[in-house]
């Protein structure tokens, strides 16, 4: 019988993230007794990580923005597959929690007039990412750490959790353990919020921290909940290419916002090769001075480095491919050029992009100031995940559990703006933790069954008595290069089907691993235990992938280039079925609100 500490509260919030932290504080406020769990320490979440901004109509740069245009550009951007309640209440509420972090001190870039400064990013029709320099996440991560440890929430820092705990149909509590000494943990709650981030560490070539295991996507999943959207897998265009030991980390769009261009090995700039026609001008202007250009709106031009990140990312793809990429295998970003239009400019640069110029400094020995960097595609973020209640953050088919940020699906639909997720973390964060607390309110506490306990716990210490020559970490980098090369950022039936088979494969290699020596500081247990969430969400990607015969947002197919009318009409989704197998079904997406529809209508 394995021994395990049990803990009560009436909200534990798994996370510790932006949306994480801003739940906790929100349920804390409502009177309730709140605990975190996080997988790293507090302050290590990979919302710091974050850099162009936080997008909030506030209209401080340019008076014409509304609610109503950034409804409308979230909307275009997510091709209309997005939960447009979430993209209403994300719309109205992001500038109030924008201006509530700056009550709780976080301290913006400023206007001349001292209001908080905006400022332009891709698929956002005028300047609007309130924004700290390029260290955006890292300034919300303060903020929110700082007011919330006077809530007095409990923090559990270093645990894993291993599996949600139920009563019935409803959430309970969760099962997990402490990462350094291996000790198990029940937490007993009322309600449960998962708010856990991506899923990028299921690809070799990633910007996303290491605690990106797809957790809350498969704990929602083997709870019950439904995924949704899963096949629309955002690889953001520029991660550093160059030297391999930092292959992926971001280089936030921040730099092409703020007038940096992309150019292929011969010096041209080839995004003006490839201008969708619904952002064409039609009274064109020299090309070189393309970083004003782009939209009929003469005063809202932006370059066409600026067009979505799919959009960006698939023209790096075609220069590389194309044999005109960096002698890396990405594409070159100049910012340095701006010197011809803005005096002073190297301390500019260091001014607006403080972490950007100290990152390619250390790590690669380029000084932006004066040089190119070479870019390329990494996997970033996830548009799916669990499917919620829009206005709660509650999951469709389990009730007390919730969740928030990215691990949730519906506000970005088939591809995420830049800058639409931080402002996303403190929307639904606020609004999961405030529904939370509500349903604990509502509900006692459940039951806890001794004998769920012990079986996970003996799922989770089987590794311990397998031949440790079964090595977990070979499965995970097979698994990775499985996934980069087959449901990436080009995608073909075939490619997709041999992942499939390859996955299944690796299922069952996953399930033989073994570890060596014992519960402490062990990291290969750690990884092994891994091993399950990714294969639920690689599972889950590739098979919405397969389902969806065309091309959308953050989903591109090769043998299927065009978008088709008839795949607009469903959001793919993905629930465990009673053997165990995951099963797949199309749901009608709800047709927009005749208000709502005006609004994209007047702002196309």
């Amino acid at each position: 019988m394995a021994e395990y500490t049990t803990h009560e509260h009436d909200v534990l919030v798994i996370g510790a993230g932006g949306a994480g932290l801003r739940a906790a504080i929100e349920a804390s406020a409502a009177g309730v007794d709140v605990a975190v769990v996080c997988k790293s320490l507090l302050g290590k979440a990979h919302t710091v990580m974050a850099e162009g901004g936080m997008a909030a109509a506030m209209a401080n740069v340019d008076d014409r923005d509304s609610w109503k245009v950034h409804f409308a550009d979230t909307m275009r951007g997510g091709q209309y597959l997005n939960s447009w309640r979430m993209a209403e209440l994300h719309a109205k509420e992001a500038p109030e929690r924008v201006r509530e972090l700056e009550a709780w001190g976080a301290v913006f870039d400023r206007t001349k007039d001292g209001r908080i400064l905006q400022r332009n990013f891709g698929g956002h029709r005028y300047p609007r990412l309130a924004h700290v320099g390029d260290r955006t996440g890292l300034e919300l991560i303060r903020t929110l750490q700082d007011h919330g440890i006077h809530r007095g929430m409990k923090v559990y820092m270093e645990h894993t959790t291993v599996r949600l705990l139920k009563d019935g149909d409803r959430v309970v509590g969760a099962f997990g353990y402490d990462r350094e000494r291996g000790r198990f943990h029940v937490w007993r709650a009322k309600a449960v919020v998962l708010a856990t981030g991506g899923i990028g560490r299921a690809y070799k070539i990633t910007s996303n921290s290491w605690e990106y295991t797809g957790d809350g996507q498969s704990l929602a999943y083997h709870a019950g909940a439904e995924l949704m959207d899963m096949e629309f897998v955002q690889f953001h265009p520029t991660g550093m290419v160059w030297p391999p030991s930092v292959r992926g980390i971001l280089v936030t769009e921040g730099v092409r916002g703020e007038g940096g261009v992309l150019r292929n090995s011969e010096g041209r700039r080839f995004m003006f090769d490839d201008i969708p026609d619904n952002y064409r001008s039609s009274t064109a202007t020299d090309p070189e001075e393309g970083w004003r250009y782009v939209t009929g709106d003469k005063s809202a031009r932006r370059p066409p480095e600026l067009l979505t990140r799919d959009h960006v990312a698939r023209c790096i793809r075609r220069e590389v491919k194309a044999g005109r990429g960096s002698p890396h295998g990405g594409v070159f970003l100049d910012i340095a050029w701006i010197k011809e239009k803005i005096a002073n400019a190297p301390e500019h640069i260091k001014k607006k992009l403080p972490s950007m110029y100290h990152q390619f400094k250390a790590l690669a020995d380029i000084d932006i100031t004066v040089e190119p960097m070479e870019v390329g595609p990494t996997t970033h973020y996830v548009m799916g995940g669990v499917r919620v209640d829009p206005d709660t953050q509650m999951t469709t088919t389990v009730p007390g559990l919730f969740a928030a940020g990215e691990v949730a699906a519906g506000l970005h639909g088939a591809n995420r703006l830049g800058g639409n997720s931080l402002s996303d973390l403190i929307v639904f964060g606020k609004r999961a933790g405030e529904y939370a607390a509500k349903f604990a309110k509502e509900h006692g506490a459940g039951q806890i069954h001794d004998d769920e306990v012990q079986q996970i716990a003996r799922w989770a210490l089987a590794p311990f008595e397998r031949d440790a020559k079964n090595n977990p970490y070979t499965v995970q980098y097979e698994l990775q290069d499985l996934m980069q090369d087959n449901v990436g950022i080009v995608r073909t039936e075939a490619e997709m089907t041999h992942a499939l088979e390859g996955l299944e494969q690796l299922r069952e290699r996953a399930a033989a691993v073994g570890v060596a020596s014992h519960r402490e500081y062990n990291p290969g247990w750690h990884t092994a235990l891994d091993l399950d969430n990714l294969m639920v969400v690689s599972q889950a990607i590739t098979m919405s992938a397969i389902e969806r015969k065309e091309s959308r947002g953050g989903h591109f197919r090769d043998d299927f280039p065009d978008k088709d009318p008839a795949y607009a009409k469903f959001n793919t989704v993905l629930k465990k079925g009673p053997d165990g197998e995951m099963q797949l079904r199309r749901v009608d997406v709800i047709p927009l609100r005749d208000d709502l529809a005006q609004i994209v209508e007047d702002n196309k």
